[in-house]
């Protein structure tokens, strides 16, 4: 369950002169409601109110009621629909592989001098070489099709998983390690009940990171040999000037971003409910 702060009482404390004066608090205070939407509708009251006293180019930068007459009219013919579920499924198929694939290639690196040795190097590796870069190498080895794309989001994706569960991993103190060996737990109860627990923090920011690199890589791919999803609707309107098109697939980006991201917050606060932090 998410933990509800309330604001503590002030603790008085005596000063060198002996008066009474209360404790400051040094803590952030109490969550407030909504609180990550109040940036995005500050910049949508700006954007709006700049549109509305003509100081933005409406051929560059259209009113946001414009933009928004654009996405119900694409919506309502059937276009958006069809763009967008195909977007979130190039995402999904891609996020879901490179997280499988991030989460073991830690566990075995991160339990095993021997794994860490085949896998920690050749991962570090990947990570300098630019993904997008890998882009006409994939497709000449995969085709212009679905795989390649989706192999891409997967890399982009396993990176920050693998590298912040893995950090996690080692970062356990190692004297948990020693109880668990004076306590006689197996293998499977030993990273079930120290390693899990231990590397669930770093895991949870990978996810984050994750999430967001597949709508990033997404953004890119879609606009390479491709039909259909939110890139090619925006490269399209690119070739007609249609810059109210570009941002209604930005804004559904950002949304769908957003949002993951949020999901990923609530389980995480959820799971580490037993965490005293700054956050919480």
């Amino acid at each position: 369950m998410t933990a509800v702060t309330t604001a503590a009482p002030a603790v008085p404390t005596e000063d060198a002169g002996g008066r009474v004066r209360p404790r400051r608090r040094l803590s952030p205070g109490r969550r407030l409601p909504a609180a990550r939407l109040a940036g995005p509708l500050v910049v949508l009251a700006a954007w709006a109110v700049a549109s509305a006293a003509g100081r933005l180019d409406p051929g560059a930068i259209p009113a946001p009621w414009t933009v928004l007459d654009t996405a119900v009219h694409l919506w309502t013919d059937g276009t958006l629909p069809t763009d967008v579920l195909t977007s979130v499924e190039r995402a999904g198929y891609g996020f879901a592989i490179g997280l499988t694939a991030g989460v073991l290639l830690a566990l075995a690196s991160g339990l095993s001098r021997i794994g860490e040795a085949l896998i920690d190097g050749t991962v570090q590796i990947n990570r300098a070489i630019p993904t997008l870069g890998l882009i006409p190498l994939f497709i000449l080895w995969l085709g212009i099709g679905e795989t390649f794309k989706i192999a891409i989001i997967a890399i982009v994706v396993y990176i920050p998983v693998y590298l912040n569960t893995h950090a996690a991993l080692s970062a356990i103190d190692s004297r948990y390690v020693e109880l668990a060996e004076v306590l006689g737990l197996s293998r499977f109860a030993f990273i079930r009940q120290v390693v899990i627990p231990g590397a669930l923090p770093g895991f949870f920011v990978g996810l984050r990171l994750g999430v967001t690199g597949s709508w990033l890589g997404l953004v890119v791919l879609e606009q390479i040999n491709a039909t259909s999803g939110l890139g090619y609707m925006m490269f399209q309107a690119q070739n007609y000037g249609r810059s109210d098109i570009i941002l209604v697939g930005l804004l559904i980006y950002g949304v769908f971003g957003l949002v993951s991201d949020t999901v990923v917050r609530l389980v995480e606060r959820r799971v580490l409910s037993w965490r005293r932090t700054l956050s919480s």
